[in-house]
């Protein structure tokens, strides 16, 4: 078998300032998501960490680092309490950039649920190392891209929404994202970064663009969309339609 990676890059040029992604099934059945670099590509599992690795048997080092703080607090010890240090968190740190380019990649598919796990899982460990590292420092590393996880869990949140044809609950979803990225920087006493957040700012954009499309003219669409595929006789539409009509209402009560 030849080592050379050129065919399997053939007719998949890199775009400088793109995210290039595509799926594929690998040699073991089993699919896989590609990125495309400028000098070759990343390749990670759908599920489970990216690499296909669990570290001492776990899902992931996060995983392994919070079984051992549950054991910690489980028995006594001589320490007043569970640390990471440095080299503890620059492993937590370089496996959440593998979760990174695999949320941005399954973002660029349109993998929804997946890009909501992925980016809550990596919100998960900030919350880890910031009750458990050393220092604040230490923290402050993983804290930093807090906005921009936020940012992307709504994103993929609203577009889910979106999807069900809900827009009243995209709505919701990015007007809750802007507060709790508000209320980050508040917590960190860092109010001074608010007018600064590019995350924040682009939240704020498309809140309006959503505001525009109201759930009045929504449900008008919708119900006009519902009388379409009754008469067309494509009865799983309508019913698709009518659980979107029942939720949209739900959301503007």
């Amino acid at each position: 078998m030849s080592q050379d990676l050129g065919p399997i890059f053939e007719g998949w040029e890199f775009v400088p300032g793109q995210v290039t992604v595509r799926q594929i099934t690998g040699d073991d059945g089993y699919p896989k998501i590609q990125l495309r670099l400028d000098m070759g590509l990343l390749q990670m599992e759908l599920d489970g960490r990216p690499d296909g690795t669990r570290p001492m048997g776990h899902e992931s080092l996060f995983h392994m680092y919070q079984s051992l703080a549950r054991d910690f607090l489980e028995k006594e010890s001589d320490e007043p309490r569970f640390t990471l240090d440095a080299e503890d968190c620059a492993k937590l740190q370089q496996e959440a950039v593998q979760y990174y380019h695999r949320y941005l990649a399954l973002f660029q598919l349109g993998d929804w649920v997946r890009v909501i796990r992925d980016t809550r899982r990596n919100l998960d460990l900030f919350d880890f190392v910031e009750q458990y590292a050393e220092t604040k420092p230490l923290a402050w590393l993983f804290q930093q891209f807090r906005p921009y996880g936020l940012m992307m869990l709504t994103r993929a949140r609203a577009q889910h929404a979106l999807e069900q044809h809900a827009t009243a609950q995209a709505l919701a979803h990015v007007t809750a994202g802007i507060r709790e990225i508000r209320a980050f920087y508040e917590r960190m006493e860092r109010t001074d970064l608010i007018e600064q957040s590019q995350e924040i700012h682009f939240l704020e954009n498309w809140e309006k663009d959503l505001q525009k499309a109201s759930p009045e003219n929504e449900q008008i669409r919708l119900e006009k969309a519902l009388a379409a595929a009754v008469e067309r006789e494509d009865y799983e539409t309508a019913a698709q339609l009518r659980d979107s009509l029942k939720q949209l209402k739900g959301a503007s009560k």
